[in-house]
């Protein structure tokens, strides 16, 4: 089965009801049927974002429900992902990927993974992956 790679904004839309991707990532995520793939950069950017935010007990009951709760795999940057990381990143400097974005690419290459459950415009901008909802 196809899995999903699932972005810090979608996570964060998930999460924040006051975001205003929140309804529509609700709906996604509840009659979702593929598994679903994370990273640990993407949970790093989504826990300093939401503490950034304001969030902290938020980002604390994130923390435990992304490591330990949700039935989601968490994918680790390996050493030869963060190399090609660093050179998309500087491929395309044309764009204002995050050093996140660029790792979530590489991963989903070598994983063979084409679908991003994400808010983010610039995971369109890969023009590699089907972005969800």
């Amino acid at each position: 089965m196809t899995r999903v790679l699932v972005d810090t904004s979608a996570w964060f839309a998930l999460y924040v009801p006051d975001d205003q991707d929140h309804a529509r990532a609700r709906q996604w995520y509840e009659t979702n049927k593929q598994p679903l793939l994370t990273t640990d950069y993407v949970i790093d950017e989504l826990l300093t974002l939401l503490r950034f935010r304001g969030e902290f007990r938020r980002s604390v009951q994130v923390a435990q429900d992304l490591t330990q709760t949700l039935p989601i795999s968490i994918e680790r940057i390996t050493p030869a992902d963060f190399a090609t990381a660093i050179e998309v990143f500087q491929r395309f400097a044309d764009k204002t990927w995050s050093f996140t974005d660029c790792t979530s690419r590489v991963v989903m290459e070598r994983l063979g993974v084409k679908q991003a459950f994400s808010f983010d415009e610039h995971f369109r901008q890969f023009a590699t992956v089907a972005v969800v909802p």
